[in-house]
């Protein structure tokens, strides 16, 4: 009997391994949640505070100088909309970025799908989206009983999915491809918080990137793949229409860093345990 033995495929998730350690993704990720909350006072509140913190701000910020929202949102909700999503990236990128590192002590002991750890700390974040979707449920329901906002069930059901898709594949490209790198150059652990600063402003969380004069900036906004999803996100109770053009080159954008970051990590992960 021959055997021949093979390099995994750089594109390969190892589905079938994933599924034989599927009890590690319910340990880190609500490991991650445990350590993130833990001794605080206000525990698992600080996930609707921080967002409608931050929406008070940018819809005060708004009002000051005018700024336009698109599809004739009120402030509040504008903002609220797209921080759902931005907090999962946000997060997620950030703490599947520093995961590998966090976790040095455990990879370098036993064996596991080393694709779990980033996994589960995007699942750690959208267990925040979870406490803070509560929130912005309540919200839509004031603003439709208000009359300011129309609001189509058949449209949300499919796009709310469809936004979430895109944002964790989106998170977990970048993610995987930082936690990566941050293993090797240990300068990413500053570049991740500064990055994350400056996307902010390239998202439309504040305001809509269509608002922009310039023509090209609008195409350049789009490569941001956060774009697709919170303009999908907002399209069933907003009354503008959808860019078409503009989530297609957004959407192209999150599976490119999908296929990036898994194709690298599975190209480094052989070294992990030496580099840890």
């Amino acid at each position: 009997m021959e055997y021949e033995i093979k390099p995994h495929e750089k594109l390969n998730l190892g589905v079938k391994e994933l599924l034989h350690y599927r009890e590690l993704f319910y340990f880190f990720t609500w490991r991650d949640i445990k350590v993130k909350y833990k001794q605080t006072v206000l525990g698992f509140a600080w996930a609707v505070l921080q967002p409608i913190i931050l929406m008070i701000v940018f819809s005060e910020i708004g009002q000051a100088f005018n700024i336009p929202r698109e599809g004739g949102l009120p402030r509040p909700l504008f903002a609220y909309s797209g921080l759902l999503l931005w907090n999962i990236f946000a997060s997620g990128v950030t703490n599947a970025g520093n995961s590998m590192v966090t976790n040095a002590a455990i990879i370098k002991k036993i064996y596991f799908p080393r694709l779990i750890i980033p996994v589960s700390a995007v699942l750690s974040a959208l267990f925040d989206f979870i406490m803070a979707f509560i929130v912005f449920i309540a919200m839509l329901i004031y603003y439709i009983w208000l009359g300011e906002v129309k609001f189509n069930p058949l449209s949300f059901i499919a796009a709310l999915p469809a936004s979430l898709l895109i944002t964790s594949i989106s998170t977990f490209g970048i993610g995987a491809l930082i936690a990566s790198l941050n293993l090797k150059y240990r300068d990413f652990r500053y570049i991740i918080p500064f990055m994350i600063s400056v996307l902010l402003f390239a998202t439309p969380v504040i305001y809509p990137i269509t608002g922009t004069h310039f023509h090209w900036a609008k195409y350049l906004f789009a490569l941001n793949p956060l774009y697709s999803a919170i303009e999908l996100f907002r399209i069933s109770f907003s009354s503008g229409g959808l860019h078409i053009y503009l989530v297609l080159i957004s959407f192209c954008s999150s599976i490119l860093f999908f296929v990036t970051g898994i194709i690298y990590f599975r190209k480094t992960e052989i070294y992990f345990a030496d580099l840890a």
